[in-house]
């Protein structure tokens, strides 16, 4: 993709999120991570996150994480014996929210402002880069973006992947028959979305046009290879990550895979 489209894809997304972030900072849910933020041992990472993170030895690893949002995960690392540096995210408001809560846990940490296609040129190298849920369906290139993953490692960094399988892309919960795929696997353009995007399941309503995009595995796997990275483990489970609508794809007796993590070295 060209770097035109990649600019206009990305700006339009910025605004969608930035539209959006008001929704995740309302209600009980916002009052209760911030008071959780503050207390020892803040962590939002879930069971299957947490023991990769201690099986790849997060302890003392300086981490970046792209795609941050409101950096809640990023500061969790520290609960592992992680050393969170630096969040990315191009929304100011989730930022500003990231902030928040860093200052609820005590902690110092880096957020930026950036467009991960366009990121400074002195951001240094970390141990640890974490992606979860829902970045890479965002990135309109690939492998342009895993190259620059690969140039924010140092020698022996890893990369932890945690997201929702992109085979859990083609159905639509929304649909009158849902478990009817509603997408092509193997779509190649943008999927346009003008949802408010949140994680509660609720409908509310209409914000700027969003382009997400549905990467199969293969593309995904490959794509990381090409950066120089080494796979270590791709690893699919059952269960969803994502918004809890999509939980009527769990626990059937033929089930779908709903979630994957990757772990490549440098």
């Amino acid at each position: 993709m060209d770097n035109h489209s990649i600019a206009m894809i990305t700006y339009a997304n910025k605004a969608a999120w930035e539209a959006s972030a008001h929704l995740h900072k309302s209600g009980h849910g916002w009052a209760q991570l911030m008071a959780s933020a503050g207390r020892p041992g803040f962590s939002v990472l879930d069971e299957t996150l947490t023991a990769l993170l201690r099986k790849y030895h997060v302890d003392g690893r300086r981490s970046v994480q792209i795609g941050c949002n409101n950096a809640r995960e990023l500061i969790s690392l520290a609960s592992l014996g992680g050393v969170p540096e630096l969040g990315i995210d191009q929304s100011p408001s989730f930022l500003a929210q990231g902030r928040e809560l860093a200052n609820a846990a005590g902690l110092e940490l880096k957020l930026l402002e950036a467009n991960i296609y366009d990121l400074p040129d002195d951001l240094g190298n970390f141990d640890l880069v974490l992606i979860t849920i829902g970045v890479l369906s965002w990135m309109p290139d690939l492998s342009e973006f895993f190259r620059i993953v690969s140039g924010l490692m140092k020698d022996g960094a890893v990369l932890v992947v945690y997201e929702t399988h992109p085979f859990l892309e083609i159905f639509d919960p929304h649909r009158e028959n849902p478990h009817e795929p509603g997408f092509s696997y193997f779509a190649e353009e943008p999927q346009v979305s003008t949802q408010a995007i949140t994680y509660d399941g609720e409908n509310h309503g209409k914000v700027e046009p969003s382009y997400w995009f549905i990467h199969p595995l293969g593309e995904i796997v490959t794509a990381c290879i090409h950066a120089g990275l080494k796979l270590q483990e791709l690893t699919e489970y059952p269960h969803s990550i994502r918004e809890p609508e999509y939980d009527i794809y769990a626990g059937r007796n033929a089930q779908v895979p709903m979630s994957y993590s990757l772990v490549a070295l440098k």
